[in-house]
């Protein structure tokens, strides 16, 4: 299955000339600015002559970026974050069941800040209205004049790192999920990032969702394949069933946060992901990566074992 966003392609250089003509006053805050996503959002913009407030709770230094300290959960930590800011990349609280309730205050007192433009991370598995971040992305288009709503589908990137799929890799040779034989349009998060850096500094910002994914989806079993062939080690998929999942997951999380991403992995198995989009092609004017590109990069040998 195929599916693509609506709306025409921009030309090559709406991006740049966004960045050329911003006020030298204006910055763009990046929640989460260490992150997966975040850290390559932050140094793309920084690369195009962008000024970025890197926030993140410890304030870490981010190259090319001037860090401020930042918490979902400390409202004192926002009037700081927000100065001189006028567009602002969102990354949700990480594993909160009910993200909303600490980001909506947050985006109204940015609105009141002067922000004008927000791009919102979600996930494809979730809808305008759905549970978690949902919630806030149908709240976004009423408080911004100028909003994107990224929807990308699982990240390549879950399979290197401190991931849990990651880890089973390395400890078992193991990848366990409940998704059966379904199959995800894996998306790398440097297209994830450039996607978002075009949705900050185009000319005309998307207002709208844009579901992001690879160039082709795979299944779990197709990934161990490749995992294996680009290592030099077997890894397989292990087929739990989803209460199985469920309370692996909640060995490690909310039970709530466990069930519904256990439930993520049931809807891959009924076909919820089995889909590829036209957005990155479409807004950079490059292909996506590919899982084995990705891999052949990010997992050599030494890494993987």
């Amino acid at each position: 299955m195929t599916a693509s966003t609506s709306g025409p392609a921009p030309s090559p250089s709406s991006s740049s000339s966004a960045s050329a003509s911003a006020s030298p006053e204006e910055f763009t805050l990046v929640i989460g600015a260490t992150g997966t996503t975040g850290s390559r959002v932050a140094a793309r913009l920084a690369a195009a002559g962008r000024r970025v407030r890197a926030a993140g709770r410890r304030a870490t230094p981010v190259a090319g970026a001037l860090p401020v300290r930042f918490d979902w959960d400390d409202p004192a930590s926002f009037g700081a974050a927000l100065d001189a800011v006028d567009r602002v990349y969102l990354v949700p609280p990480i594993g909160s069941p009910d993200p909303a309730a600490v980001m909506l205050p947050f985006l109204e007192r940015a609105r009141a800040a002067g922000v004008t433009r927000a791009v919102l991370l979600s996930s494809s598995a979730i809808p305008s209205g759905g549970p978690a971040v949902g919630q806030v992305h149908q709240a976004l288009p009423g408080l911004f004049p100028h909003w994107a709503v990224l929807r990308p589908s699982w990240f390549m990137q879950n399979f290197t790192g401190g991931h849990a799929h990651a880890r089973t890799v390395r400890a078992d040779g193991t990848i366990r999920t409940a998704a059966g034989s379904g199959r995800v349009g894996f998306v790398d998060a440097d297209d994830i990032a450039a996607v978002a850096v075009h949705a900050l500094t185009a000319a005309q910002a998307p207002n709208t969702d844009l579901v992001v994914t690879g160039p082709q989806a795979l299944s779990y079993d197709e990934v161990a394949a490749v995992l294996s062939q680009v290592t030099g080690r077997t890894v397989t998929h292990q087929r739990l069933s989803y209460e199985q999942m469920r309370r692996r997951l909640a060995a490690e999380m909310p039970d709530g946060f466990a069930a519904m991403l256990a439930g993520m992995d049931r809807s891959i198995a009924e076909g919820a992901e089995d889909r590829t989009t036209d957005t990155v092609q479409r807004l950079t004017g490059r292909p996506p990566g590919s899982f084995r590109a990705f891999a052949e990069r990010e997992l050599a040998a030494s890494q993987m074992l």
